[in-house]
């Protein structure tokens, strides 16, 4: 650099072999010693993080000589290209999107003016062009020797968060700590994804939870992959490596639209649009108590049997994720009865929201399946808010203007069946197998109010409780008294559930519907 330095880049080909020193040296921002700790922690560097994400040889580095300011508290001497963060755009599956990737090995990743500069400019760009944004983060926080211009840094990312939520898809891929006011940005995203074992989030660390409350526990316990993806719930996926979360990332992207302004995705299927799914028929218990997987529901029903379970280890009651109907992407949302029964409580009802909105934003049509006995009854539900967050979710299915798909398969009890796209909220086709039951509780609970005082007097209550409730299943545990009155429009038998709901998702793909002017509505946060 020197020589460089001394103007021997004059000629055309000195600025060549001084443009290609710059460029070296940029790629080797790092130090060595720093470089090594994250190959021997089995870490990929910011660069190869990037480069992984795209399309091979598709990613175009943005901003690759940027430099931190002069006037940096004790820094002058360090002055390292790029900064700590690579930033451009490439191509996933041929679909150009944007990128950043945080770099440990510069200033420990730290945030400094320009750093936030270059994301910044590329979650502009991501906005101005209609294009996902992906963030890679990798940091030990803000820079301390630039004091207040790092924090408002971070500011300016968040409000660039909030401008591009529902415009374009955002996606956090959490590969190294995200402690403090970092760790709020990947929460506005739509998804977060972790490595599990190297990958950490939390407002404060081990040391000040033991300070603060005596409490002690260690950075996995607190704030790993595992942790929030089975009791946070911030995190939708986790993966064994950081090339196993990167393949994820694309994976997840291949059902999203460019933008809000784009249809979901179209992938012509292999998967007959008319196949029958035969072992359906027997699914279903004959015990009203009995559980079964509603996973294999979803799989016997969507393209090839592939679903993209998100947040597999939250609030297990009920599943949701990302399938293909026809070829169409679809959001499922499904009760599941092996976990709680299929009850919704606060943690299930705020999931299942969040994913209900996240589709209705980009445009992907929702497809429920319901078996719900209704709401977990309880003081810890009550005291919880579980009235507050169990609106969260009717308010996102009264919301959503995407087509709406819903399949009855056993119960839809109570409140819980109008919460659960039914045809009072809008759902434009609704159909159950025979063995549904929509009513507004179980057949034993009815009849133990119902006939209480006639059970209390008579001769044999047991005999007499069995009779009612015979009686009371006759006439409104099953489909068709709903059925009768237009809330469900077709009873199927469960081997056809495929080509009826793709028949409907066709002809619903056109669905255009106004609602009120408004700013925006004001959901029971």
């Amino acid at each position: 650099m020197a020589q460089a330095e001394k103007g021997s880049h004059d000629s055309t080909g000195g600025k060549l072999e001084w443009l290609a020193e710059l460029r070296e040296e940029a790629l080797h921002a790092g130090s060595e010693k720093s470089v090594a700790r994250q190959r021997e922690a089995g870490k990929l560097l910011a660069r190869e993080r990037a480069e992984r994400l795209c399309d091979p040889g598709s990613f175009v580095e943005l901003d690759r000589f940027v430099r931190h300011r002069e006037s940096n508290f004790g820094m002058l001497e360090r002055r390292p290209y790029g900064d700590a963060v690579v930033t451009g755009y490439g191509t996933v599956f041929g679909r150009k999107v944007f990128v950043f990737s945080q770099d440990f090995t510069v200033f420990g990743g730290s945030l400094s003016e320009v750093f936030a500069e270059k994301i910044c400019k590329v979650m502009d760009l991501a906005l101005k062009y209609g294009c996902p944004v992906i963030g890679i983060n990798d940091s030990g926080g803000a820079r301390i020797q630039e004091g207040v211009v790092s924090l408002a840094g971070y500011a300016e990312i968040f409000w660039r968060n909030v401008q591009s939520s529902g415009v374009i898809p955002q996606i956090s891929l959490v590969m190294g700590p995200c402690a403090g006011g970092a760790v709020y940005s990947p929460a506005m995203t739509d998804f977060v994804l972790m490595v599990e074992g190297s990958s950490y989030m939390f407002i404060t660390g081990p040391d000040v939870v033991k300070t603060v409350t005596g409490e002690e526990v260690s950075f996995e316990e607190l704030g790993g992959a595992m942790t929030h993806a089975s009791k946070s719930g911030v995190a939708h996926l986790t993966a064994a490596s950081e090339e196993a979360a990167l393949e994820d990332a694309r994976y997840l992207l291949s059902f999203l639209p460019q933008s809000n302004r784009h249809p979901g995705p179209f992938d012509p299927p292999a998967d007959p649009v008319d196949r029958e799914a035969p072992e359906l028929d027997e699914l279903i218990p004959d015990e009203a108590t009995r559980p079964y997987d509603m996973k294999k529901v979803i799989g016997a029903v969507v393209d090839d049997g592939e679903f993209l379970e998100l947040q597999p280890l939250y609030a297990e009651n009920i599943v949701t994720g990302f399938a293909r109907l026809g070829g169409y992407s679809v959001g499922i949302v499904g009760n599941q009865p092996k976990a709680l029964a299929g009850v919704l409580d606060i943690a299930s009802s705020e999931k299942a929201a969040r994913f209900v909105r996240t589709c209705d934003a980009f445009n992907i049509p929702i497809v429920t399946f319901v078996d719900v006995p209704g709401f977990l009854p309880g003081t810890a539900q009550e005291w919880g808010g579980i009235i507050r967050h169990g609106a969260k979710l009717l308010y996102a299915y009264c919301e959503a203007t995407v087509p709406k798909l819903t399949v009855i398969t056993r119960k839809a009890y109570g409140g819980a069946y109008d919460v659960m796209s039914s045809k009072h909220v809008r759902a434009d086709f609704n159909f159950a197998w025979p063995t549904a039951e929509v009513a507004v509780m179980g057949p034993e609970g009815a009849v133990n109010i119902i006939f209480r005082h006639e059970l209390e007097q008579a001769d044999d209550p047991e005999a007499r409780r069995a009779e009612l409730i015979a009686d009371y299943k006759e006439r409104f545990a099953n489909p068709y008294t709903a059925a009768e009155r237009g809330y469900v429009d077709e009873v199927i038998e469960p081997r056809q559930t495929r080509p009826m709901l793709i028949s409907a998702l066709q002809t619903a793909s056109t669905k255009s519907e106004r609602r009120p002017p408004r700013k925006h509505g004001n959901i029971p946060l």
